[in-house]
């Protein structure tokens, strides 16, 4: 039979048009400018569904309350489709895709976010490429997760980060191989991807994201004790510590480290991610790195920036405490982490 998709269309430049002040999306112009392309009546192609959301946002515009409404639409469509496209703007496209990657649980069929650099209505475009891509891979195999699809690469939601501006391959996930690549052929590497949930037909749930005060926070030379003292006072619950290299920061400053030590002690969680894009974090490899660890703040190990201030919203929203959240962080949920 012939697969059936989801299509939640949520804005970004894939749908936009040319208007006199610039691009910018218009109610029904996607669905338009998409039944116009003959690839897509081909028998090869899945049936599509498309639900364009009320409003459609440039995705800088995204807040934890957008990841829930997504997540919330696959849940209500879940038995109804065989697959589910995201379509959604690149700018914060990783942070989504790595929010819905521990929001949506027990997952069984695919879901893949993708968008483009350039609108659809350009006669040269990146748009037409990821859709039909998106929608075969969505159909026609079986990979159970959260994935981003952009260029040529099917990328682990949740390792995924945006890596060029202008590049139509504008995603990478430099700490996990690609899940697939699509050449003149579409190649998974199935062994990469997450298993079915036993038993298959478990029914999907999702762990809804509150509004609770996370943040993160890119060291630099010349940070001040006062700056991050600021930073850290209640209501914050968690923050995402950017480090250099392998989770050093400037164990010299002393009123840097006290601000972090008073607010691990008050229950703030704070995770040693690393700014580099490759590398994993080794917190007690350097004196820099141990004097954060004796501080009480945890390693990231090799997690994005983006899944780790998303997992900390996920945990924070399940209602666990500061010790439960720590010992979480640190453990692999989604296939978000190499520890």
């Amino acid at each position: 039979m012939r697969k059936h998709i989801y299509i939640a269309y949520t804005g970004g430049t894939i749908g936009m048009r040319k208007l006199q002040y610039g691009y910018a999306p218009e109610r029904g112009y996607l669905e338009q400018q998409m039944a116009t392309m003959p690839e897509l009546h081909d028998a090869t192609i899945p049936a599509y569904t498309i639900h364009e959301y009320d409003e459609l946002l440039d995705s800088a515009n995204m807040m934890p309350a957008h990841w829930t409404l997504i997540a919330e639409d696959i849940e209500r469509n879940y038995q109804d489709y065989d697959g589910f496209i995201v379509l959604h703007g690149t700018d914060t496209m990783a942070y989504t895709a790595s929010a819905l990657a521990f929001m949506l649980q027990h997952l069984a069929k695919p879901v893949i976010l993708t968008g483009s650099q350039i609108p659809l209505c350009e006669v040269r475009n990146d748009a037409r490429e990821n859709i039909i891509t998106a929608l075969m891979i969505a159909a026609d195999y079986p990979v159970p997760e959260v994935c981003l699809f952009f260029g040529s690469k099917l990328l682990r939601g949740c390792r995924a980060v945006k890596v060029s501006a202008t590049g139509l391959e504008a995603f990478d996930s430099p700490n996990f191989p690609p899940l697939g690549i699509a050449g003149v052929n579409i190649s998974i590497k199935h062994h990469l991807v997450l298993p079915t949930p036993t038993p298959p037909d478990v029914k999907l749930s999702i762990g809804k994201i509150g509004d609770h005060v996370v943040a993160a926070l890119r060291i630099f030379p010349g940070i001040s004790g006062k700056m991050i003292e600021n930073i850290l006072h209640p209501p914050l619950k968690g923050l995402v510590l950017e480090a250099y290299g392998v989770g050093n920061g400037p164990e010299q400053n002393t009123g840097f480290i006290k601000a972090l030590k008073d607010a691990t002690d008050r229950g703030v969680v704070i995770v040693d991610t690393t700014q580099c894009l490759y590398g994993t974090v080794a917190i007690q490899e350097y004196a820099t790195g141990s004097a954060l660890a004796e501080a009480g703040v945890i390693s990231g190990y090799d997690m994005t920036a983006e899944a780790a201030l998303t997992k900390l919203f996920y945990l924070f929203s399940r209602g666990y405490a500061s010790e439960q959240v720590k010992q979480l962080m640190q453990q692999n949920l989604r296939g978000e982490m190499t520890n």
